[in-house]
């Protein structure tokens, strides 16, 4: 069975990833988003093992302690991580695994998992960005104000990424998200054992 890949896509608050990361695995099977560990309180409407896997602090802090978490960190004192043991199962299996995380988080994974595919998500301005934040009814102005000063630290590390998508047009931004996840199943090193047959027959 040929190996998922593992991918990490990152983007700042208000650039469009998580509707363009659910609609990418919705149109594609074999690729899904890793559940992220958390000790924070399950809200309303969430359900374990779908949106987080809710786990105590003492519980977090055995994982880390034992090297097992990909990528982990500390907001405002609630943990969130990635399990290594979890994503490698997946990758196993043959999935893509996509990991949402911000740019620490993504340098976290890179030292563990160098041949991960990373993608940064950016709106098509910051006057655009600054309209989607206010328009979401949900922040006061200086809240909007800090946040857009965050995306503006978040987007300057654009550069540690292999690709860059501008989320302008939805459908356009979803198509070349999509491209380089096929792009990906077509190198030789995935094809090489996908169609050995084929290539023996071929070749013979």
């Amino acid at each position: 069975m040929k190996r998922g890949s593992l991918f990490i896509i990152s983007a700042p608050s208000g650039a469009g990833k998580t509707s363009l990361v659910a609609k990418l695995v919705a149109s594609q099977p074999e690729i899904e988003v890793s559940v992220s560990h958390t000790t924070r309180p399950m809200r309303p409407g969430e359900e374990n093992g779908v949106h987080y896997h809710f786990v105590s602090k003492a519980e977090f802090e055995a994982e880390i302690n034992n090297s097992n978490f990909l990528e982990f960190a500390e907001v405002f004192g609630n943990y969130y991580g990635t399990s290594q043991k979890v994503v490698e199962q997946k990758l196993a299996q043959g999935i893509d695994v996509i990991l949402e995380i911000d740019w620490q988080g993504a340098e976290q994974v890179r030292r563990l998992v160098p041949e991960a595919i990373s993608i940064f998500i950016v709106p098509p301005s910051i006057d655009e960005l600054r309209s989607r934040l206010t328009n979401r009814g949900q922040d006061a102005d200086d809240v909007i104000a800090r946040r857009l000063s965050e995306a503006q630290t978040e987007m300057s590390h654009y550069l540690e990424f292999d690709y860059l998508v501008v989320n302008d047009d939805f459908e356009t931004a979803l198509s070349q998200l999509q491209a380089i996840f096929t792009a990906n199943r077509l190198t030789i090193d995935k094809q090489q054992s996908a169609q050995q047959v084929l290539m023996a027959d071929l070749l013979a």
